[in-house]
């Protein structure tokens, strides 16, 4: 787990409070992109013992902007970014603690430097799987399709 990484998502939780609930862990955040875990628990457990619809998304939501959030932290501090859109396939149920990995990461990096470099809107479809490592391996439970928006801001 990177602590300086998770300490910053568990910062963004006083914005975005479902991050502080689910105790989200960053796992890898790299050029390349990055893979957070999400705990199986009561707080992200769903009535059929497997892990909710909505923490299944917000997993999704900080593999695929975490990339590009750290980009604008250090780098590109006037560009906003937004998702425009999700598609989602659910394979399996997710029973056990989930990580989702997106390795977009250099794609992300391309259109951050875009969107502050132009002033124009940039989309770029992020993929995310979600796998359960300790019961399926590598195997995913679900898959993530989100469009990255990014704008310059002012």
């Amino acid at each position: 787990m990177l602590l300086k990484e998770t300490a910053a998502v568990r910062l963004l939780g006083l914005k975005i409070p479902v991050l502080l609930f689910l105790g989200p862990r960053v796992m890898r955040l790299d050029e390349r992109g990055c893979a957070v875990k999400i705990p199986l628990g009561w707080r992200s457990r769903n009535h059929l013992g497997s892990m909710y619809f909505g923490a299944l998304c917000a997993g999704a939501d900080l593999a695929g902007g975490l990339p590009a959030a750290r980009l604008i932290w250090e780098r590109h501090r006037k560009v906003a970014l937004v998702f425009a859109d999700l598609q989602a396939e659910f394979l399996k149920r997710a029973d056990g603690d989930t990580l989702f990995t997106c390795d977009d990461g250099l794609a992300v990096a391309a259109a951050v430097r875009q969107a502050d470099a132009s002033g124009e809107r940039v989309t770029l479809p992020v993929k995310v799987v979600a796998t359960v490592p300790a019961r399926y391996g590598d195997e995913p439970v679900a898959r993530f399709t989100m469009g990255l928006s990014l704008k310059r801001r002012g």
